[in-house]
């Protein structure tokens, strides 16, 4: 039986499920900088049946491209073409071919043996499948306690200026049908990406659930993470979205069309 869905999860595009798989395709993509130590352990516990693996690489300057090479076969190779974990997600997303796109960490913190939970709450119903460290069956070695209490002040940030239950916000592990790309439209470039993903599902009625995640230590090399920097970055995303202010790139949009109807307006 298809597990059922929280009352709190938002109505979605029933459309879009109509036409969607029952076995889709999964993309999983990672993001990657110098990250050769903990790729074999990540990669090797990769479910073979996935139709494919995209590492986005940030310009390493070890051997994490010969390592996932030798380490998955068939992996595809995306080259980051900026800075940032953003970035180097969204760059992953628009290579996908998969019907189902997975997001996870290099440094093997997200587990990989978790994607069919994630892949079943998408064929469950779902648009968008978010991991939780605190929903019961989750948790964390990764986190001191000026972190949690930082993630907890963005949630409840959240639930204030946007809406939604969500129990975890600034957390890797996600997975999302692909046709949902266009409507969250990411344009983050760095580590708020997440929380940035999981407002725009919210503020775009898709039907978001929260799967119990795990987050283990990194495997092995040094935590990309800056807590203050990327903390600010974070909650300057929570104001600007909970305020209805799009990113950069939805402001050049807006300008495009208020241009355009400008333009119609004096030929009219």
């Amino acid at each position: 039986m298809s597990p059922e869905l929280p009352r709190w999860a938002t109505s979605g595009d029933r459309q879009s499920a109509a036409t969607r798989s029952r076995n889709p395709k999964v993309s999983v993509v990672i993001p990657a900088l110098n990250e050769a130590g903990s790729l074999p352990f990540v990669l090797e516990r990769i479910p073979r049946e996935v139709h494919e693996v995209l590492l986005v690489d940030g310009r390493s300057s070890d051997d994490t491209i010969d390592i996932a090479r030798r380490n998955f076969e068939n992996i595809c190779i995306v080259m980051q073409p900026g800075d940032g974990k953003g970035d180097a997600l969204r760059a992953g997303f628009a290579a996908a071919t998969g019907d189902v796109i997975v997001a996870l960490d290099a440094d093997g913190s997200t587990d990989p043996i978790e994607i069919p939970a994630f892949v079943g709450a998408l064929c469950a119903g779902a648009d968008f499948a978010k991991g939780s460290r605190f929903l019961q069956g989750g948790g964390t070695s990764d986190m001191p306690i000026h972190r949690k209490l930082g993630n907890r002040t963005f949630v409840i940030l959240v639930r204030m200026l946007v809406g939604g239950q969500y129990s975890d916000l600034c957390y890797g592990y996600n997975a999302f049908w692909r046709d949902v790309l266009p409507k969250i439209d990411l344009d983050g470039d760095g580590f708020e990406i997440e929380a940035l993903m999981n407002i725009r599902a919210l503020k775009a009625g898709l039907r978001v659930v929260e799967v119990a995640s795990f987050e283990s230590r990194r495997v092995k090399g040094v935590a990309k993470l800056r807590t203050v920097p990327d903390g600010w970055r974070v909650l300057k995303t929570i104001i600007l979205e909970g305020a209805g202010r799009a990113g950069p790139r939805g402001a050049e949009q807006a300008n495009k069309r208020a241009s355009v109807s400008s333009e119609d307006g004096r030929s009219a």
